[in-house]
């Protein structure tokens, strides 16, 4: 059973582009899409679904995308906190959240500690997050603690408890928008076994239907994990 969905939300400046409109209003949207797949993803069962909201490459986008990109989180929980605490949505994040503003910082925080109870979906937010920024975080308190004394072995296993994703299940399924097909950073530890979708249609464009449709894929395919299907 599918227990943890990743998504590479692509698309959203060159949808808005295609709409004549501000590459910002692409974000605008492609953040209601959110809100609505997060509450059916809770509906169908699915107990985590991790978004690549922003990534520590995006600092490299202009000014005034930057700049609205900051507020987004801020614009998204005024408007929809309510409806995914309605709906029993855990809200938590992964990255280097104290490079943000303190505005943004602060109502990414709240949105956590007031949905931390909850017991449905955990929309994981990945916030100026990159898989090889992860990596060598890890791989430092990792050496840290080998030191120390504090962890005696080395293996995979040990290791996955210094990534900022240790408390969540493996990506079982990881999707990204808008057809391109590359991984961008993402979750590269996370990934080694999941299975990938890539579709045509940008984020804003991306709803529960297809939400479905991805995750009946999913559910086609054998995964093997290195084995071999009995015979």
């Amino acid at each position: 059973m599918l227990k943890h969905i990743a998504f590479i939300m692509d698309g959203n400046g060159r949808w808005a582009k295609k709409q004549n409109r501000e590459r910002t209003y692409g974000h605008k949207v492609g953040a209601e899409r959110i809100k609505d797949l997060a509450i059916e993803a809770n509906k169908m069962g699915i107990e985590v679904m991790t978004l690549y909201a922003f990534s520590t490459e995006n600092w490299k986008r202009p000014p005034k995308e930057v700049e609205y990109l900051c507020k987004l989180p801020q614009l998204f929980f005024d408007r929809y906190l309510a409806k995914l605490q309605e709906n029993d949505i855990k809200v938590s994040y992964i990255g280097e959240l104290e490079t943000f503003p303190e505005k943004t910082q602060k109502i990414i925080r709240e949105a956590c500690e007031r949905t931390k109870d909850n017991k449905g979906l955990n929309l994981v937010i990945a916030i100026n997050y990159g898989g090889q920024r992860e990596i060598v975080l890890a791989a430092k308190k990792y050496a840290e603690a080998i030191a120390n004394g504090d962890e005696t072995s080395w293996n995979e296993e040990s290791f996955n408890k210094y990534l900022m994703t240790s408390e969540l299940p493996p990506v079982d399924l990881m999707v990204r928008t808008s057809g391109e097909k590359r991984l961008s950073n993402f979750l590269l530890w996370q990934l080694a076994y999941a299975e990938f979708i890539f579709v045509d249609e940008p984020w804003p464009e991306f709803n529960e239907e297809m939400l479905h449709q991805v995750v009946d894929e999913y559910n086609k395919r054998h995964r093997r994990f290195g084995g071999v299907e009995d015979a």
